[in-house]
């Protein structure tokens, strides 16, 4: 399993566009932790969807403002993606990425029981940006993101899982370690380090 440090350019086949981040049960204090040392001169746009009750008064994105030295807001439909900003999935959409790199929100049926779900995320993410996009998969409580980390994978993108020893709910990761090996499988310090390392290399 790739849980030791390795040569970071030698594991990139091109130039990183984005960052997506999946988490669940557990998943806000990952969050807060994994994101609140990225400089407000963070290079990358970063994609969090965390599952979360089907309502409209989610306070993540606020919540994670409070917290974060990057700008924070929900994506948006027909948003386009910017560098340097950290977009929130809102609750009770899915949240998917179009080729042209731009948000779509829909209301299909859940997918694990959850809405948003993180595979419709990832693997949009992959056909957008194959070799240019980077994803980790947090603590949660069922098998959502797997599927999704294992398309980009196999698109080419870097895949990050967080140990499961070091999750507050195993059952993502473990789930994602049941389908592929990952490049990296970190605690959420050390995947912490990596995401300003990720920054630091050429567009």
């Amino acid at each position: 399993m790739s849980g030791q440090r390795i040569n970071l350019r030698g594991q990139l086949r091109a130039p990183l566009q984005a960052l997506l981040i999946g988490a669940s049960a557990g998943g806000v204090e990952a969050l807060l932790s994994l994101l609140q040392d990225l400089p407000a001169d963070y290079r990358l746009p970063v994609v969090c969807l965390l599952h979360q009750p089907d309502r409209n008064d989610s306070l993540l994105a606020e919540l994670l403002a409070r917290r974060l030295y990057l700008p924070v807001k929900e994506a948006e439909d027909k948003e386009y993606l910017s560098g340097g900003v950290v977009y929130v999935a809102p609750a009770g959409y899915h949240l998917s990425i179009e080729t042209e790199r731009s948000f779509s929100l829909s209301r299909e049926e859940p997918r694990h029981f959850s809405r948003p779900s993180i595979d419709i995320l990832f693997e949009s993410a992959a056909d957008a940006y194959g070799e240019q996009l980077a994803a980790a998969l947090l603590t949660g409580a069922n098998e959502d993101g797997a599927a999704g980390l294992l398309a980009i994978r196999q698109a080419g993108g870097l895949t990050l899982v967080q140990d499961p020893a070091d999750a507050l709910v195993p059952t993502m990761p473990n789930a994602a370690l049941a389908l592929l090996e990952p490049d990296f499988l970190l605690p959420i310090n050390a995947m912490r380090s990596l995401l300003a390392e990720l920054d630091a290399l050429p567009c």
